[in-house]
């Protein structure tokens, strides 16, 4: 056990100094309440930070910074958490949005208490979605993060705040029943008192059935949070009412929970059932980066706009899953902490331009680029960083996860052809809307009575001090992406080796024969060729 329990602390701190914000002496205008949150907020992520350094080698692929507290044995309940590649990065990147966001709520007047409260205690609430190693704890974990951003939208949204509210709470909680079910389930199988820690369930011999039950359930809830198209209608209506804080937390952080845990459970804890849904996966994600990708293109508000944009990217996170390969699936890794780096930047910066014109609706903007230079130098950067410009962090992400799967020796070379052929069409999709969204705004016809009635004034030091923030990892990891890369890289190997061997056991079944190699193959360059399989009828192509 590590000396200093950094973990603990970065979930409980903010969540206990959330609770101290109405005790806490303010002149009315919530000045104090916004630097009392931004110190915290701060703090948390310095511990985060020094968490890694001190307590986390990124060479290893087993939990590190372990902290553990019996508290019910007989139940198998108890406080336990930990971090790995896959829950580490995703940690420093939870705090690094959530100091930022809050920087970026410095105009907020209205019940700046409440605002500030949820804020901080969404930010404990997200770290322990991606620290703690049992699954009920990350059911009362990702429960707990559903109420702040519930009240954010219900309280502080648009129009339409307590429609987007509702279908947010109503999607994301009654998903997340599947969590539960699925969390007890495998919790009490098998002989022996019931326990609920991660590595207590990946070790039990759960059939084949029953981890098809179970991955079914947990790709719903998980479907719901990435998002898969068709669950995904709740996210464009949220964001299209969320304030700029709140988007920045929910396309920095909110859509990576349903990605980790993609990972963390489906794959990770039950690889034989992943074997027969990976197909499926590839074809999900292609889905979500056509279909996002086009009504994106057809999306005159510019929330939804950014939103199915999102949503799109997110497709690659699906298909480098459920890749069996190294390279695609820490690709879907870094896709995961590059679009949370380029959302939050793109939803920032629709905030800042809505506090201006006060609109959202791209026919009524226009010609505003004379008057706003440093707000279009700053879109710009952030949407040639969105369309994967070569030097961004989206650049290699994204082609990580189509080089990975075009290599991929667990599909049949048609299988790959085309699902890399559709996919494409999204990459060439997304600069088109992208830069015709940014000639609308900005060099688009001027709208005269906007310019005439709204001084648009250009962007302030705090805007593009926050945005710097934000640029500077997207083109560090997309010049040097080990930076990022080799945070994570030895539980990718490893998770992508146990995918692969059931993947072998799974087709050994259908077919009547295992490679033998297998049997003696410990790191994933010797576990051989896989034949191709087919997606549809799962039997070899010969």
């Amino acid at each position: 056990m590590e000396s200093f329990p950094y973990l603990s602390v970065a979930i409980l701190f903010p969540i206990a100094a959330a609770f101290l914000i109405p005790f806490l002496p303010d002149p009315g205008d919530g000045s104090r309440i916004r630097w009392y949150a931004l110190t915290i907020a701060l703090a948390d992520f310095l511990v985060t930070v020094a968490g890694f350094l001190n307590g986390y080698d990124p060479s290893m692929d087993g939990l590190q910074l372990v902290e553990q507290v019996r508290w019910l044995p007989e139940l198998g309940l108890g406080w336990s958490v930990g971090a790995d590649g896959l829950s580490m990065p995703l940690i420093l990147l939870t705090t690094f949005i959530t100091s930022l966001a809050i920087l970026a709520a410095w105009p907020v007047t209205f019940k700046p208490r409440l605002f500030h409260m949820l804020m901080l205690a969404m930010c404990g609430g997200q770290v322990a979605v991606f620290a703690v190693q049992d699954m009920l704890l990350f059911f009362l974990a990702w429960e707990l993060e559903l109420i702040p951003v519930y009240l954010l939208l219900a309280i502080w949204g648009g129009k339409k705040r307590q429609y987007a509210a509702t279908k947010f709470i109503l999607y994301t909680a009654g998903s997340s029943l599947f969590i539960l079910v699925a969390g007890l389930a495998m919790g009490f199988q098998g002989d022996g008192p019931p326990s609920f820690a991660y590595g207590d369930i990946a070790a039990k011999p759960l059939g084949l059935a029953f981890q098809v039950l179970c991955y079914s359930g947990l790709l719903i809830a998980f479907g719901v949070k990435l998002p898969v198209v068709p669950l995904h209608t709740w996210l464009p209506d949220a964001h299209g009412e969320a304030t700029a804080p709140v988007h920045m937390l929910l396309a920095g952080i909110l859509l990576k929970m349903g990605g980790y845990a993609l990972l963390r459970f489906n794959a990770q804890m039950l690889p034989e059932a992943h074997a027969q849904f990976a197909p499926l996966l590839v074809v999900l994600g292609v889905v979500n980066i056509i279909y996002a990708a086009l009504t994106s293109f057809a999306q005159r508000n510019l929330k939804r706009k950014i939103a199915y944009s999102s949503i799109s990217h997110m497709g690659f996170v699906l298909i480098g899953v459920a890749s069996f390969s190294p390279l695609a699936t820490s690709g879907a890794m870094l896709q995961m902490i590059s679009h949370g780096l380029i959302g939050a930047s793109l939803f920032f910066l629709v905030g800042a331009t809505y506090d201006r014109t006060h609109t959202l609706m791209l026919d009524e903007m226009g010609g505003v680029g004379q008057q706003m230079r440093k707000m279009f130098a700053l879109w710009t950067t952030c949407s040639l960083a969105s369309l994967a410009l070569p030097g961004m962090s989206g650049f290699v992400a994204e082609l990580m996860v189509f080089v990975g799967f075009a290599t991929s020796d667990a599909y049949s070379l048609a299988f790959r052809v085309v699902i890399v052929s559709m996919a494409a069409v999204g990459v060439i999709l997304t600069p088109i809307y992208l830069l015709s969204m940014l000639r609308e705004i900005f060099f688009g016809q001027e709208n005269r009575s906007l310019l005439e009635h709204n001084r648009l004034r250009d962007a302030e030091p705090r805007e593009i001090y926050i945005i710097s923030c934000l640029l500077v990892p997207i083109i560090s990891i997309g010049l040097y992406p080990r930076l990022t890369t080799e945070t994570y890289r030895a539980t990718i190997e490893t998770l992508v080796q146990q995918n692969r061997s059931a993947l072998v056991a799974s087709t050994g079944i259908h077919w009547g024969r295992v490679p033998p190699a297998l049997a003696t193959a410990t790191l994933p360059d010797q576990i051989p060729s896989l034949p191709p399989l087919d997606p549809v009828s799962r039997q070899a192509y010969p």
